[in-house]
């Protein structure tokens, strides 16, 4: 009844119990992870699990467990000592949520729990990743989320055993990332005058300024709460396209001499878009220069996608410098554009990221992330790209759960259900192999014009989430007889923890999440037309 499902797991007789004098041994690098077991444990059992050499628990890292990769781990849970091995720090940290789940579902609580008795079955585990990126996409551009929220989601994920949290810090509606360089990024592109009510093209606004921006030394500290907990923190900056924001601050960055424009207030694309001029390439290097200084993940995610070149046909410097580099239109700027900032990331020895919006061309150097279908993933794939599947019809989690009024706002057009979360291949088997062979894993998305609170947001993730990391972690579950059931206890779990989810077996008409009288809605529809 653990979620993801293990790759092997089998019931023992017996059970283990935590109590006053239960102490743990752990030497060299295990210590983080039998730190990590007493920082979660500690609120709801009060349990001191002391440091000893004769500890009955035991954590070890042994480099001979090649078998179990970077973040695989085996755990014997017998009748009077636990033992939990790895290779590698990684699998230890994620043994570690293993124990947690076979405790009763009090211990995650962040509250004193009173008469529990905490023990767990005896079993034996061994269980490695399917893929390597196991993420969630958490948009904080459309609306600001505060730092508190950001490491309980870190929690969360770490819970569910994924690896990376892509914060989308960036977008027309938004900027929250400072920039020593560029100060007013935050102080005019993090602030609207008001927010559209309903989808894309309503005409209805609240009349409501929402801002927000997190301070260099809270993404500092994000980054070192979420790798003590196996997680690395990926940071997008939109560009060429998705930069209103951007220009609202400094419009000399566009493609009008002289514009003034505001923080965007609608949702859908917006057609204002960053110029070509050098200015412009000097801000990218300047802006992605303090992301590297500040985020030290191997790859680093530029958005790419949705941009409207009409701006640039309109423009007579870009048109000029269309055809000094020998392009045949305006349009064809953005391969040039993406390029020019790929080669500045791998220069600085990182990795670009963008968005897959089709199956046209990008810079060979470029990881991508296909969020229309799967066809699109694959082709990228056949092209020599790394892949990270995003398809929208599986992993966008602003799309409604369930059909009819009683869901709140979501995007237009398809219902993402459990199911369809769980039934979500992130490698369809008619790939061949040499294209399988490039995808590095999947993620899920939450994009926020429509999630105005953490609770509305819990609602949205969870447990279409579980479902993600599920079928990320093993792919071979089984609906029905693996991850339905272990979901129903799960639900315990996630009660504990204080997350206002969704019921596994929803109502036929599923309460609201409580929201602000303003129903904040993300971009229109899916990344399938917007995202």
């Amino acid at each position: 009844m653990i979620i993801p499902h293990p790759t092997h797991i089998a019931r023992i007789p017996g059970h283990f119990t935590f109590d006053e004098t239960t102490a743990v041994r752990a030497d060299g690098a295990a210590r983080a992870a039998a730190d990590l077991l007493r920082t979660y444990l500690a609120p709801a059992t009060g349990l001191p699990l002391r440091p000893a050499a004769d500890g009955r628990v035991v954590f070890s890292l042994d480099p001979a467990l090649g078998g179990l990769g970077d973040e695989g781990y085996g755990l014997t849970v017998g009748p009077d000592a636990v033992l939990l091995r790895a290779a590698k720090p990684a699998g230890l940290l994620h043994g570690v949520q293993t124990i947690r789940q076979l405790l009763p579902a009090q211990a995650l609580s962040e509250l004193p729990q009173s008469g529990v008795e905490w023990r767990m079955p005896c079993v034996q585990v061994t269980d490695v990743p399917r893929f390597g990126w196991r993420g969630m996409m958490l948009d904080v551009a459309r609306h600001f989320q505060p730092m508190s929220y950001l490491r309980r989601f870190v929690d969360l994920l770490a819970l569910h055993k994924l690896n990376v949290l892509h914060l989308h810090l960036t977008d027309d509606q938004g900027w929250r990332m400072p920039v020593a360089a560029y100060p007013r990024l935050t102080e005019v592109g993090g602030v609207r005058a008001r927010s559209m009510i309903g989808r894309s093209g309503s005409t209805r606004f609240d009349d409501v300024p929402h801002g927000g921006a997190y301070t260099t030394a809270e993404l500092r500290e994000l980054v070192a709460y979420a790798a003590a907990r196996g997680i690395t923190v990926l940071p997008e900056i939109e560009m060429p396209g998705h930069t209103r924001s951007v220009l609202a601050a400094y419009p000399e960055l566009g493609n009008v001499p002289g514009r003034q424009l505001d923080t965007w207030t609608e949702w859908g694309v917006c057609d204002t878009i960053l110029g070509v001029h050098d200015e412009v390439l000097d801000f990218c290097r300047t802006v992605l220069g303090e992301v590297l200084d500040v985020f030290p993940s191997p790859y680093v995610h530029v958005g790419g996608d949705e941009c409207p070149t009409v701006e640039w046909e309109r423009s007579p410097a870009a048109r000029q410098r269309a055809r000094e580099l020998g392009l045949p239109a305006p349009k064809a700027l953005h391969g040039w554009f993406m390029e020019r900032i790929g080669d500045f990331l791998i220069e600085s020895g990182r990795r670009p990221l963008c968005w897959a919006e089709d199956s046209g061309a990008l810079p060979p150097e470029f990881t991508v992330m296909p969020w229309r279908d799967t066809d699109h993933g694959l082709a990228a794939a056949r092209r020599g790209h790394d892949v990270v599947m995003a398809p929208h019809r599986s992993t966008y989690l602003d799309y409604p759960q369930a059909p009819g009024p009683g869901e709140p706002l979501g995007q237009a057009g398809d219902v993402v259900d459990l199911r369809a979360v769980h039934g979500g291949q992130t490698v369809p088997a008619a790939w061949e192999p040499e294209a399988a062979a490039r995808v590095l894993g999947t993620q899920a998305q939450l994009w926020t014009e429509f999630v105005p609170t953490a609770e509305h947001a819990d609602y949205l993730v969870f447990p279409r989430l579980c479902a993600l990391a599920d079928r990320a972690w093993n792919p071979t579950t089984d609906w029905s007889t693996d991850f339905l059931p272990a979901l129903l206890r799960h639900e315990d779990r996630l009660a504990a923890l204080g997350v206002h989810h969704r019921g596994a077996l929803p109502p036929r008409s599923a309460p609201r999440p409580t929201a602000p009288a303003r129903t904040a809605p993300r971009t229109a529809p899916p990344r399938s037309t917007s995202r």
